[in-house]
């Protein structure tokens, strides 16, 4: 049996930012899977083609500095950043949950996680809702996506 066959599915944004309040040490990783990701434990940066100790993934733990702030609205955040990668990387490209250590950082000061275990696909749905979030919020947002070439 593969790790992503029978992984669970967050089907809502409300379920997985529950799971993001009870338990610490949690990353969203957009990739074509676990499957593909736990048979190496690296990532490559794009850039350089440098490879990386361990898989880019980003942080879903809530910071002290967010306050009584509602975690839902920074579990979207934390989705939303990044919800342009299947456009622009692979149209297989979806999020996942992980459990794991830090072991570095990549050049985008982003975690390495090493000793990951998954947790859990990220449904469409969830980043649907999570859009919706960040829409309703003031302010010129949009997803960390650089958008073009260097020197375009």
């Amino acid at each position: 049996m593969t790790a992503a066959r029978g992984m669970a599915v967050f089907r809502t944004l409300d379920g997985l930012t529950a799971l993001v309040t009870a338990r610490r040490g949690l990353y969203v990783r957009w990739s074509l899977g676990p499957d593909k990701d736990l048979s190496t434990i690296s990532s490559t940066d794009d850039l350089t083609g440098v490879r990386m100790p361990g898989l880019s993934a980003n942080p879903l733990d809530i910071e002290d500095w967010w306050g009584d702030r509602p975690a839902r609205v920074w579990v979207a955040r934390r989705l939303y950043d990044y919800s342009h990668l299947p456009r622009v990387k692979d149209p297989g490209t979806r999020p996942w949950v992980l459990a794991g250590r830090e072991a570095a950082r990549g050049p985008d000061n982003e975690p390495l996680v090493t000793e990951a275990e998954p947790l859990g696909w990220i449904g469409l749905r969830v980043i649907d809702e999570a859009r919706e979030v960040i829409r309703r919020l003031r302010g010129p947002w949009g997803p960390l996506d650089r958008g073009g070439a260097v020197g375009a």
